[in-house]
C-alpha cells in the first residue's frame, strides 16, 4: 500500500509553528464547548469525552462548560416532538467526566429570526447574555485558570447558538489568560463560509493564541475564507485502543448473528444525514451487490435518512443498528471486510482511524481530511461524475484484491488518544510557559 500522507506529517504542527517535546507542567485549564453528549446520543462530543478522561493522568486539571439551549415556549417543544432530529438535552455527567451546562433560552421569536436570516444580530446578543451566565457561573467556583480551551465555532439554533470560540474570546478578556480554539469540521465548512459571520469567525481565531485544525484540508479551507493560519496547528481526533482493536471476523460475525459462509461485509458508520452522503448508500449498494452479489451490508448509526435508505435498498441483504455503544460499534467493524466513507465534507473522519485500528480497509471520498485519515491514495475516491459508481467499483476492487491488515492496524497505533492528547499538552505547556 502506498503512503498517500506519512506519518511523520501527520505529527507536524503546520504554518511556522512547532511543537516542541518538553516536559508536562501542571496546567488548569476552562473548556467551553458547542460539542457535549446529550441523553438522546451519549456519544455525541465522543472526541471530546475521551480527551477529558485522560486529562488528570496527564497533569491537566479541568473544568468543562457546555452552551447549550433552553426551549423557552411551547412552540418550540412542539417543534422538537415534530421534527425529531432536536436533540439537545445535555448530560452532565459521563464516567468521569463531567460537564456544567451554561443555559441560553431559545424560543420561537429566536428561531424566528435565525430562519430570516438575523443570525449575526442574534449571536451578537446572545453572546452578551451567555458571557454574563458563564462569568456568574465561574464566579462561584473559586478557581483560576492558566489557559481557555474553546471546542467548536458552530452557530446552530438546535444545538448552540453561540460559538464557543467567542464566549472564550470575550472569557479571556475578563480573566486575562490566553486561549485556544479548536476547529473540528461543519464550523468552518458550513458556518464560516456564511457571509454574515465570516468577520468575527475570523478576528476570534486570529486573536486566539493557537487554533487546532483536525486536518490540513480543514485549515486550507478556513484560510480561503480569511484567516491567516499564523497561529494554527494540525491535530487530528484519535481513537480509543482498548475498544477498537481487532477481532477474528468470523467469529464476530457469529456473535453478531450475521455470518454467513462466503459472504463479504461491507459497512457504513456515521450519522444518516445529506453530508456523509447517506442518501447515496442505497445507490452504492446496489452497484456492489450487481458484481458481489453474496454481500452483506452493515449500516452503523440513525438519521433521518433511514426510512429512505431502508427503501433504497429493499431486496439487499442489509443490516441497520441504529446507534450503539461504541463497543458495538468495533464489534461491527471488525465483522466489515469493508468500511465506505463517502462523505461530502469532513473535517477528519475519526471513524477511519477506528476502523483501520482493527484491521477493516477503509474506501473514502477525497473530501475534506478524509484522505489524510485514510492515508493511503489507492483507498480515495475523487469527487466528480458518477462518483457512486466508481466509487461502488473501488468497494468491489478491494473485496477481490483484499489488502494488509497489519499495515492498517500499525498505521492506527500513532492516533490513540492518549498520544493525541500528549500533543495538545504539549501545546498546553507551551502557550501558558509563553504568558508566563
Amino acid at each position: 500500500m502506498k503512503n498517500l500522507i506519512s506519518l511523520e506529517y501527520l505529527k507536524t504542527v503546520t504554518h511556522c509553528f512547532n511543537i516542541k517535546k518538553q516536559e508536562v507542567v501542571h496546567v488548569n485549564v476552562l473548556i467551553i464547548t458547542n460539542l457535549f453528549p446529550y441523553k438522546e446520543n451519549p456519544s455525541a462530543g465522543i472526541f471530546l469525552t475521551k480527551r477529558l478522561a485522560l486529562y488528570e493522568s496527564l497533569g491537566v486539571k479541568a473544568k468543562t462548560i457546555s452552551l447549550a439551549l433552553q426551549d423557552a415556549d411551547s412552540g418550540i417543544r412542539l417543534l422538537k416532538r415534530l421534527i425529531k432530529r432536536w436533540e439537545n438535552t445535555p448530560i452532565e455527567k459521563l464516567g468521569n467526566v463531567q460537564y456544567e451546562p451554561v443555559f441560553l433560552t431559545r424560543g420561537s421569536w429566536e428561531l424566528l429570526r435565525y430562519a430570516i436570516g438575523l443570525r449575526r444580530r442574534l449571536i451578537n446578543e446572545s453572546i452578551e447574555t451567555l458571557l454574563e451566565r458563564t462569568i456568574s457561573y465561574l464566579s462561584k467556583v473559586e478557581e483560576k485558570f492558566d489557559l481557555i480551551h474553546a471546542h467548536g465555532m458552530y452557530a446552530s439554533i438546535i444545538y448552540s447558538l453561540v460559538p464557543a470560540g467567542l464566549i472564550a474570546k470575550r472569557v479571556s478578556e475578563k480573566l486575562n489568560v490566553p486561549y485556544i480554539v479548536s476547529l473540528h469540521g461543519n464550523d468552518v465548512n458550513k458556518y464560516m463560509k456564511q457571509k454574515n459571520l465570516r468577520l468575527v469567525y475570523v478576528e476570534t481565531l486570529e486573536r486566539a493564541s493557537k487554533c487546532i485544525f483536525v486536518s490540513n484540508a480543514l485549515l486550507e479551507r478556513a484560510k480561503s475564507y480569511g484567516y491567516s493560519g499564523k497561529n494554527a496547528v494540525v491535530i487530528p481526533n484519535g481513537y480509543d485502543p482498548e475498544i477498537f482493536k481487532p477481532i477474528d471476523k468470523d467469529e464476530t460475525r457469529k456473535r453478531l448473528g450475521i455470518y454467513k459462509e462466503g459472504y463479504k461485509y461491507v459497512g457504513f458508520v456515521g450519522n444518516l444525514i445529506p453530508v456523509k452522503r447517506a442518501d447515496k448508500l442505497g445507490e452504492i449498494f446496489k452497484y456492489v451487490n450487481q458484481e458481489c452479489a453474496k454481500t452483506i451490508f452493515i449500516v452503523v448509526g440513525d438519521g433521518y435518512l433511514r426510512k429512505k435508505i431502508e427503501k433504497q435498498t429493499k431486496g439487499l441483504e442489509i443490516v441497520f443498528t441504529g446507534r450503539v455503544q461504541q463497543e458495538k460499534v468495533a464489534e461491527y467493524m471488525n465483522a466489515m471486510d469493508v468500511m465506505v466513507l463517502p462523505s461530502r465534507s469532513e473535517g477528519f473522519g475519526a471513524v477511519v482511524i477506528e476502523a483501520q485500528a482493527c484491521g477493516t480497509c477503509v474506501v473514502g471520498s477525497n473530501s475534506g481530511g478524509i484522505p489524510e485519515a485514510i492515508g493511503f491514495e489507492e483507498y480515495v475516491v475523487e469527487e466528480g461524475k458518477n462518483f457512486e459508481k466508481r466509487f461502488a467499483k473501488k468497494v468491489i476492487e478491494v473485496l477481490k484484491k483484499g489488502y494488509d491488515s497489519n499495515t492498517l492496524i500499525k498505521r492506527a497505533k500513532s492516533f490513540t488518544w492518549e498520544e493525541i492528547v500528549k500533543r495538545e499538552i504539549d501545546l498546553y505547556s507551551e502557550t501558558v510557559g509563553d504568558v508566563k
